[in-house]
């Protein structure tokens, strides 16, 4: 039971000093858990994973969470500031996986709210066997479900929708089951083969949720693999867009995988800075790991990339496919209720398993044995001038990490081959990734160049991290352990990738420095298996979630403790011996120079690297002897060669230890099948996984790995107990015990091994040739236990070297040898002596060297040459420079002893020599002929005949030979020849002889220094030289365990100072040989049965091949006989091989045979025999005569350049032959011909007299053959050595079929069918001159589908139905039966809502868009979502006969499809024979054959609809139409293209005529139609008609449910029911079918039937025809015969051959013209769309946001509504202009009308309109029916302002409010994500009408708030309602229905512009009328006292004055 808190907004501050650092409790079931703390911080934010242990009881519905949160003091209690309780009751019924809780609102302890909010997500696991809901598919899935629902600021969450905890918390359970397997998921993917390939993505948005912003415009851009698609734009918040895109690439599988899916949503109005809305991405490999390789409607969460904690950025709805070759993309299925589903239950990534930020720390400490990079010309000039030189650190290295796309390196440093870095690198990556390795390469940088790569390796995260998943899984199963305790870790184990400390060796090119460019570069980089140690790198990874780092690279100070301890603990070195005997080296293809052969382990023994002593690591020259027949062997004979090389490396014994262990257990398993349960359990329980305590360098890794590998064998173990208790049948078990092996072989692998590989090297003179690697856990010894021994540690095994990077793939083995290795700790170097073999020596060696100047030996001629050196020349040594190695003493003097290895005579191996000489005879024109001064010469060039004769040319030299005299010649001569023989048994074998034949000196001669050495001197002999030895031996040690004290070099000349001295070196230092004797040796006798070989690739242009095969065993190879002209060769013979000498115990012989190694060859008459490939066979040994084992024939794979080249039957014994000789060989087989033997029998196959009658029928699209078509062909057939020519067709384009149908062979066949030679048809053409060139073949390699029991009664009767049909007299069977007169009137109006589409969806389960259909008891047909072909019940229509392709030409380039060149059609019965010929044999099986013939047929074609096609055009769609073509005729259909659509209907049905074969193929295929360019194929399937023509199965016409005999399902086939059921009555060999009782019963096969059992329970309707009829038609159907059917054929183009570029719904009728008219075809034409009207009336508004303030300083609005349907945005209409509303409220009285297209049975509006204004066509779109209403503030001189917006979907309409008081937000409870299925929700189409009020809403500051309330009348009605009730826009007449009158708005409401009078009332008057009576009133007075002031001085001078007195 978990809880995942998220975060807390909006705390208020109690005293606004200080800000609490709030805590969160959580209580459940009186249990307490607790978060930490966050200081300082008022929105603080946890994400921190609570868990409570229910102790195994489920959760009780009435159980709620306590939830509360308080203030943290350091002094004092904690303060309580608000709690919560959430109730658990969805989580305990089952209903819900995990219960999000947003925005809780915290209460006080009086229950007040305080305001402030909790985000909080539970999740809950139920335990094992608890009932949850079973509607929930995901019930019981524990998943941590954050970041579901929402978009609002309470989320905290990841651009991928994961809640992120913080650095410091647990990792959250929620990885629980899918996080542990998302690490194990790659399987898919690795069936791939990693050759670059065609891909197909593609990718359908659906549809987008809550986008946030306001009135945006959005539009989707995809972006997949550089290639970026983007979507229509679309309006509003929700947009709808259903738009599919495909991206075709052409790459490797793994490049492609870590490719990503890239959503973006981007608002279309906004800037482009900031239009980005919302972002997803996801790799490509996660896609193609899902089961189909397709993730199908999922949601997934868009968040913005740069701001991880902002939170959800809206949904959007995505289907995504990868499609490979082969792959079927599977069909979409959309349920009705989709768009309703729950956004959160669909998440795409649920966040409890979502991708999370990781850090990956990567520690690199230092690197050692790098090797030189740098040319050394500085380093020589300070050398020079007496500076230090300091070659091994010509190297600047530093280290590049490379993962997921990101890439950091170390610093460089220069000059230093041992670098320190001491660095970290942190890659910041999303966990898990479905990267699956963190790439480390070692760069040399270079100042001027590019950097040199050193070498690469990889660390694989899957081995170094577990999802613990696959163990959790099991005992889940069990019940043992149904979820995770995370926090204690006992059960816990799934890690984090984690790793070392601990070295990584790296591999690449020869170590070897040359100025020249490497050609083995690549091999550095990691792109081939590397043939050389390059060095190793110690690295340390540790993983962290969640935690940023500030800087990408830090510096780890050296004074670290970690450092030191590293450094002390992790490079603790121990010495390591290793011991390789090598026992032969053969199949060498060409003798050259001396070989020998070089073991290193890291640089330890690499003889040509100077920084380590020099070993004895190297075995002696020898030049290859040829073996007599093919190959060229090493002659070691008893003297076998040893090195010797000791290293030093950290102990990581305990790591193999299990390694070796799991390999047993894993071989047991693979190799024994019944006592393989007991056998693995003993295994297991007897082999405990070592103890790990006391190792000094254990790692992190090695914990983990062990807990792992503990948890796995005790499932494995626990399973096998089961298993072995209740399995019945091994087939129930193969698949469980195979998953056991994967685990088994998954878990044996150790990522830590820091042990370099062994690797083994052959060298011709000095140069590097090949190479193989050997693991050194395979051969290390180990003291824990046997089974902790390496694989091959001691034991003798065979290694085929290979060429380093070599392109041809191991066409050609370099060598095969034998070798026994050993690699120990130096403390068990005793325990050697028990493995050890033969007697072990030790020799100093040096070379005498000696040249012949003027007819003296001596040392004066020796150029170059030192008296006395190594084997090369090369190194000076002296005699008393000799020093035996510490720990070993001379055990006697030196003595000469000739290297016999080294010394080849010209005949070494051959067993026969032709000698030839010429002999000269030369005369003066016309004189006699005499002898001249040489009469014998060799002469190169040779002729047959005696006698040859030359001219005289005027240079006196031979020009040319005629075999006539002439009386002009002068010069004759004569070849003569002499064969010679090897006798065996001669003492040339002899050693003793051999040397006797030598110098007695034990010189050897040369002609020149360097050439190759011989025994006896020739006169042309000018050097000569000869081995000295002196034998060592140990001082204080017995057995041969003291060869591991030899170190160091021998007897170097140390006077010599200077550079020459180190040149030198170059070539190795002089070390002792080890040599390992054997005293006696065994004979063997060898028998390999070759019989035969199948399926091996053509090499010749005839189709053929001209195949043998040389085998080879150890030094002796034969060849067997050459056939001719054959792809499956039968030799049937055995190879002897007597006498073989093998040295050794004879026992590990039986343990270990020798591989017997078949190379087969294409023999050739010109040039060179090419190679068909190679096979490996083990012989079973027979040490003891008495042992009664047969060899058994058994297939082994041929393998060629690493594919499979086909098998071959082969067996071999080995037997051991005793002391005397004399041994009871088994017989020697009967011969065939001189020194061919055959197989013997009881080893050969038995054999039986067996009939294969073949079915010839004809040849069909025979291609041209050497530019002359193919026009008199004959069929031959080869089967078993017999073979049978059929008669020719006279004339290919008249009839393509065989004149006489049926050829028979006897043929002797093996019983078993494992041995069976396959039937090889050959199309032989007859030609003018008599010529008959192959023109096809086909090899038919399994007969055991045309097996058959002869006898009648028991076989299928194979002939057609269509038999009958030919013979059914064509008589008066016209079924066009005319009833339009009698058809009542009730059908008519039927027949509107039920039509032909009516029957295809009831079919389909589209049961909302066939109306009635089904209720009335109609027929449904059978939609089959694949070929009809592909059908097993049907035998893919090849009941008849198959299909069987030609081919022809040489199989080049390894193609596995050769080219075809035409089609076989025929069939074959193979049956037994009995062996008396007194026995009357079976009756033939093909008979009663339909007629050959042309047959003219009717052909219709009903194409429904395509589905997913290619789009071809720039704007992602196409315009699709479809082309037919049958025979010679061909139907265009342009005219009714289709445009701008990828999913088409077409609708369409087609009548042609063919005549078959002839026209058999009928091609259909889909164009997209240009304009002005050509039109472009999308793709084509082809059907074969005449395989449905012939076919048994009735698939030329489906059989319909009823037999009609009117309406849409009216019978159409020619024949009634009754004469088909006749029909196969007759074919079957069955009596007439009985009718009675007025035909409602009747007889069949024995079977009574009734009418009533198939009718009883369906309704009756008009339509039925007669009762007798409808019976033959059920009875009919029981028969297995096709059904009426719709097919889904998928489109292929050449394109991409193997990739569906669309799907086709179709199907075939196919009417022969002999039987009549067939009846009236069905009509498919599509569906038209109806016309409906939206009728809006918008009444009111209230409480509209007030957006603006007047100039008088009132707050108010000009409200006016605008309204549209998504879709049809051209016509958008909005209401008059509501004027200055001071409250919110508006009057419209106003009426929108919408007119749109609908079509009611897919529920979608049908939108036709031109994209863009230069678009040629409308396109069609099907939009949800939606209604958007928006109110608006009205602004005249500047943009109007948006106040609110409200989305109806009329198909699930949100039920109104009644009064505006009830009317809020809480309605639309679309804001939660999907909207949830309420009993108010109601589709308008139904209900027609509705009125009331709907909130709109508006987002503020990301927050959703109410924008203001609209009332509306909403009413649907169709358009002849429209009619009969008009209505007009706004308030334009028609002005009823209803009638709107003006709308009553208060005198407030104008416009001030237009109404000055107005303005004065109501703005000025209303609201200034007191200043203005105020301003009056002082006017007035101002005024009076203005005429006082004015008059008041006249007054007073007047009155003063007084002048009237």
């Amino acid at each position: 039971y978990k809880t995942l808190i998220g975060r807390s907004n909006r705390w208020y501050n109690k005293g606004k000093k200080k800000v609490f650092p709030p805590k969160y409790f959580i209580f459940l079931s009186d249990e307490k858990k607790k978060t930490k703390s966050i200081d300082s911080e008022v929105n603080p934010v946890w994400n921190e994973v609570l868990e409570f242990d229910l102790k195994g009881a489920p959760l009780d519905s009435s159980s709620y969470i306590d939830v509360i949160v308080k203030d943290y003091e350091t002094i004092g209690k904690d303060k309580f500031i608000g709690s919560t309780k959430v109730s658990l009751r969805d989580l305990a019924t089952g209903q819900m996986r995990s219960l999000p809780s947003k925005n809780v609102p915290l209460v006080n302890e009086n229950g007040q709210d305080i305001g402030g909010t909790i985000n909080l997500v539970i999740a809950y696991d139920p335990p094992a066997g608890a009932i949850t809901n079973p509607n929930d598919p995901q019930a019981g899935d524990a998943t941590v479900d954050a970041g579901g629902g929402g978009g609002e600021e309470g989320d905290e969450t990841l651009p991928d929708g994961g809640q992120s905890p913080s650095a410091g918390g647990a990792s959250p359970t929620g990885q629980a089951v899918k996080l542990r397997q998302r690490l194990t998921r790659g399987q898919n993917r690795h069936r791939l083969v990693n050759k670059p390939q065609d891909f197909q993505i593609r990718v359908r948005i659906i549809e987008a949720r809550q986008l946030p912003g306001n009135n945006i415009k959005p539009v989707v851009k995809v972006s997949v693999c550089g290639q970026t698609h983007r979507t229509r734009i679309k309006r509003g918040n929700n947009p709808f867009f259903d738009e599919m895109f495909f991206y075709n690439v052409h790459k490797l599988p793994s490049d492609l995988f870590d490719q990503i899916f890239s959503f973006r949503v981007y608002n279309s109005y906004s800037l482009r800075a900031d239009s980005l809305m919302g972002e997803f991405k996801l790799d490509i490999g996660y896609v193609y790991d899902e089961p189909t390789h397709c993730v199908m409607r999922k949601w997934v969460l868009l968040s913005d990339p740069d701001d991880s904690s902002s939170g959800a950025k809206g949904y959007l709805k995505v289907s995504l496919f990868v499609v490979g070759t082969g792959d079927e993309p599977p069909a979409e299925k959309r349920d009705y209720n989709d768009d309703q589903d729950d956004i959160e239950s669909n998440l795409l990534l649920p966040a409890g398993v979502t991708l999370r930020w990781a850090t990956l720390s990567l520690k690199v400490f230092r690197a050692e044995d790098i090797p030189q990079m740098d040319d050394a010309f500085v380093q020589n000039l300070k050398g020079l001038f007496g500076g230090d030189e300091n070659k091994k650190n010509l190297v600047d290295p530093f280290l590049e990490a490379r993962f997921a796309g990101k890439k950091l390196c170390t610093q460089i440093i220069e000059k230093n081959a041992n670098p320190e870095w001491n660095q970290v690198l942190h890659l910041q990556v999303k966990f898990p990734s479905m990267c699956e390795s963190v790439k480390l390469t070692v760069f040399d940088w270079d100042r001027v160049t590019g950097n040199d790569a050193i070498g690469t390796t990889y660390l694989n995260l899957s081995r170094i991290a577990s999802s613990g998943g696959e163990i959790e899984e099991e005992h889940a199963g069990n019940g043992e352990m149904s979820s995770f305790e995370v926090n204690t870790g006992k059960s816990e184990v799934g890690f984090l990738p984690v790793f070392g400390p601990c070295y990584v060796n790296l591999y690449g090119s020869p170590r070897e420095f040359t100025g020249l460019p490497d050609p083995y570069e690549d091999l550095n980089l990691g792109k081939a298996e590397g043939v050389a140690y390059r060095g190793r790198i110690l690295v340390e990874l540790s993983t962290k979630l969640e935690g940023k780092v500030d800087k990408a690279v830090d510096s780890i100070h050296s004074d670290d403790i970690l450092v030191a301890q590293v450094l002390e603990k992790y490079q603790r070195r121990r010495k390591f011996c290793l011991c390789a005997v090598f026992h032969s080296a053969s199949m060498i293809q060409e003798p050259g120079e001396p070989i020998q052969f070089e073991v290193s382990i890291g640089n330890y023994g690499n003889k040509l690297d100077n920084t380590c002593k020099p070993l004895a690591s190297t075995t002696q020259y020898s030049c290859a002897v040829f073996d007599g027949n093919h190959y060229y062997y090493l002659p070691w004979a008893n003297t076998k060669p040893v090195v010797v090389v000791t290293s030093f490396w950290e102990d990581i014994s305990h790591r193999l230890m299990f390694v070796f262990a799991t390999m047993t257990a894993y071989n047991q398993l693979v190799e024994v099948w019944l006592k393989l349960l007991t056998t693995l359990i003993e295994d297991l329980e007897s082999f405990p996984t070592p103890e790990l305590e006391g190792h000094s360098n254990l790692t992190s890794l090695d914990l983990q790995l062990k807990k792992l590998r503990d948890s796995a064998l005790k499932t494995i173990m626990e399973g096998a107990r089961l298993m072995r208790g209740e399995a019945t049948e091994i087939r129930d078990t193969l698949s469980d015990i195979e998953s056991w092996a994967d685990k088994l072989q998954m878990l044996a692998e150790e990522p830590q091994n820091s042990m370099p590989d062994v690797i083994i090297w052959m060298l011709r003179g000095e140069k590097r040739v090949a190479y193989s690697r050997i693991p050194a856990h395979q051969i290390l010894f180990s003291t824990y236990s046997e089974q902790a021994c390496g694989q091959h540690c001691g034991k003798t095994q065979t290694v085929f070297l290979q060429y380093p990077m070599d392109k041809t793939k191991g066409l050609k083995v370099p060598v095969q040898i034998r070798v026994n290795m050993w690699l120990g700790l130096s403390a068990h170097e005793k325990k050697f002596n028990s493995f050890a073999e033969g007697t072990f020596s030790v020799f100093a060696e040096m070379y005498e060297n000696q040249a012949q100047v003027f007819g003296k030996w001596g040392t004066t001629g020796l150029v170059g040459r030192h008296k006395y050196s190594d084997v090369t020349g090369k190194l000076k040594l002296k005699q008393e420079y000799f020093m035996p190695p510490r720990g070993w003493e001379w055990e006697d003097d030196w003595f000469i002893d000739p290297e016999k290895a080294l010394l080849t005579e010209a005949d070494a191996g051959h067993t026969e020599f032709m000698d030839e000489v010429f002999q000269n005879e030369t005369r003066f024109p016309g004189g006699e002929w005499k002898a001249p001064s040489e009469p014998f010469t060799d002469v190169v060039r040779m002729a047959s005949t005696d006698i040859h004769l030359f001219t005289i040319p005027p240079d006196d030299k031979p020009r040319s030979w005629v075999a006539a005299e002439k009386v002009y010649h002068v010069h004759r001569r004569r070849r003569l020849v002499r064969p010679r023989k090897r006798i065996v048994g001669q003492c040339l074998a002899n050693s003793v002889c051999r040397r006797d034949q030598g110098d007695p000196n034990g010189w050897e001669f040369s002609s020149l220094i360097g050439w190759k050495f011989h025994r006896k001197e020739r006169s042309s002999d000018t050097f000569r030289r000869r081995r000295w030895r002196r034998k060592m031996g140990p001082e204080d040690r017995l057995g041969a365990s003291a060869i591991f004290q030899l170190e160091g070099a021998l007897g170097v000349d140390t006077e010599e100072k200077g550079s020459k001295a180190d040149v030198t070196k170059l070539f190795g230092a002089n070390t002792p040989t080890v040599s390992c004797s054997f005293d006696r040796s065994h004979l063997y006798h060898l028998r390999v049965y070759v019989y035969e070989a199948r399926n091996l690739t053509s090499m010749d242009k005839d189709s053929f091949s001209d195949p043998y095969a040389h085998v080879s065993f150890l030094h002796v190879s034969k060849t067997t006989e050459r056939l001719r002209a054959t792809l499956n060769p039968t030799w049937d013979q055995t190879l002897i091989f007597n006498d073989l000498e093998i040295y050794g115990d004879p026992q590990n012989v039986v343990q270990r045979p020798p591989d017997i190694v078949l190379e087969f060859y294409d023999s050739d008459q010109v040039g060179k025999d090419e190679l068909l490939g190679r096979s490996v066979c083990v012989p079973i040994v027979k040490a003891n005569p008495n042992m009664d084992q047969t060899p058994k024939l058994l297939w082994h794979p041929i393998t060629q350049m690493g594919r499979k080249a086909g098998e071959a039957l082969v067996a071999a014994e080995l037997i051991l032959q005793d002391k005397s000789g004399q041994l009871d060989l088994p017989l020697v087989p009967p011969k065939r011909a001189e020194n061919l033997y055959m197989v013997p029998q009881g080893i050969r196959p038995v054999v039986q007299l067996t009939a294969v009658e073949i079915l010839a029928w004809g040849l069909r699209n025979m291609k041209s053959y050497q530019l002359a078509s193919v026009s008199s062909p004959s069929l031959v057939v080869e089967c078993g050595g017999q073979k049978v020519e059929s008669a020719v067709i006279k004339n290919m384009k008249k009839s393509s079929n065989f004149p006489s149908s049926v050829l028979f062979i006897k043929v002797l066949l093996p019983k078993d069918e494992m041995y069976t030679p396959p039937i090889v048809l050959k199309v032989i053409d007859h030609r003018p001159f008599g010529r008959k060139p192959v023109v096809g073949q086909c090899t038919i390699t399994s007969l055991e589908e045309f097996r058959c029991d002869p006898y009648p009664g028991s076989n299928v009767v194979l002939p057609s139905l269509t038999v009958a049909l030919m013979m059914a007299s064509p008589g008066k069977q016209s079924l066009s039966i005319n009833m339009e007169e009698s058809r009542p009137l009730l059908e008519a109006q039927v027949k509107k809502t039920i039509d032909w589409w009516s029957k295809f969806y009831a079919s389909t389960g589209d049961h909302e868009k066939c109306g009635p259909y089904l209720e009335k008891g109609y027929d449904t047909l059978k939609v089959y979502d694949c070929e009809l072909e592909d059908l097993t019940e049907f035998k893919g229509l090849r009941d008849f006969c198959n299909t069987f392709k030609l081919q022809r030409g040489k199989n080049e380039n390894g193609d596995d499809d050769p080219s075809v060149v035409g089609e076989f059609k025929g069939s074959f019965r193979v049956y037994p024979l009995p062996d008396d010929p007194g026995v009357a044999p079976p009756p033939r099986q093909f008979r009663e054959l339909p007629d050959s013939g042309p047959q003219q047929c009717v052909v219709r074609i009903y194409v429904v609809r395509a589905i997913d096609l290619q789009p071809k055009d720039n704007n992602g769609r196409c315009d699709p139409y479809i082309k037919i073509s049958l025979g010679k005729n061909t139907i265009e259909d342009r005219d009714h293209y289709i445009p701008n659509t990828i999913s088409p209907v077409f609708g369409r049905m087609f009548e042609m005529t063919c005549f078959l074969p002839q026209d058999k193929d009928l091609k259909i295929s889909v164009y997209d139609y240009d304009l002005l360019s050509r039109d472009e194929k999308v793709g084509e399937t082809v059907i074969d008609l005449e395989n449905r023509f012939l076919s048994r199965y009735n698939s030329y016409c489906g059989l319909p449910q009823t037999y009609c005999i009117s309406g849409i399902n009216q019978w159409r086939d020619q024949l009634k029911p009754s004469q088909l059921l006749e029909n196969l009555a007759r074919l079957k060999g069955l009596s007439k079918p009985r009718t009675e009782d007025n035909g409602n019963s009747l007889t069949f096969n024995g079977q009574d039937y009734t009418l009533a059992e198939f009718e009883n329970n369906k309704e009756a309707h008009q339509h039925l025809g007669p009762a007798r009829e409808r019976l033959c038609l059920h009875v009919l159907r029981k028969q297995g015969l096709v059904p009426e059917h719709v097919e889904t054929r998928t489109l292929y183009s050449t394109f991409q051959p193997n990739i569906s570029q669309g799907r086709l719904q179709m199907w075939v009728d196919v009417f022969p013209k002999s039987l009549g008219h067939p009846g009236p075809p069905f009509d498919v034409t599509p569906r038209k769309a109806k016309k409906y009207f939206l009728r809006a009336v918008i009444w009111n508004t209230t409480d509209v946001t007030l957006d603006e303030t007047s100039i008088t300083g009132e707050h108010m609005s000009d409200i006016y509504v605008k309204g549209w349907m998504p879709g049809m945005e051209e016509n958008k209409q909005k209401t008059d202009v509501h004027y200055r509303s001071l409250d919110g409220d508006g009057n419209f009285n106003w009426r929108f009308v919408f007119d749109f297209d609908f079509l009611p049975a897919e529920q979608l509006c049908l939108v036709s309109k031109k994209e863009h204004f230069w678009s040629l066509d409308k396109t069609e779109f099907r939009i949800p029916p939606k209604l958007i209403v928006q109110i608006w503030d009205n602004d005249k001189f500047s943009l109007d302002d948006y106040l609110g917006s409200l989305e109806l979907d009329l198909r699930d309409l949100v039920a109104p409010a009644k009064t505006p008081e009830k009317c809020s937000l809480g309605m639309m409870n679309v804001e939660m994500g999907a909207p949830h299925k309420t009993e108010h929700a109601k589709s308008l189409f139904a209900q027609q009408s509705v009125r009331g009020w709907w909130p709109c809403s508006i987002e503020k500051d990301g927050n959703t708030v109410l924008g203001g309330k609209v009332e509306m009348t909403l009413e649907i009605i169709k358009e002849a309602e429209a009619d009969e009730r008009p209505a007009g826009k706004g308030r334009d007449e028609p002005n009823m229905n209803p009638k709107l009158d003006p709308p009553k708005r208060p005198e407030t409401s104008f416009f001030w512009f237009t109404n000055p009078c107005k303005t004065m009332k109501f703005i000025v008057w209303k609201r200034f009328r007191c200043l203005f009576i105020g301003l009056i009133l002082l006017l007035i007075v101002v005024l009076f006292l203005a005429i006082l002031l004015y008059s008041l001085p006249n007054y007073i001078s007047m009155k003063i004055v007084q002048p009237l007195k």
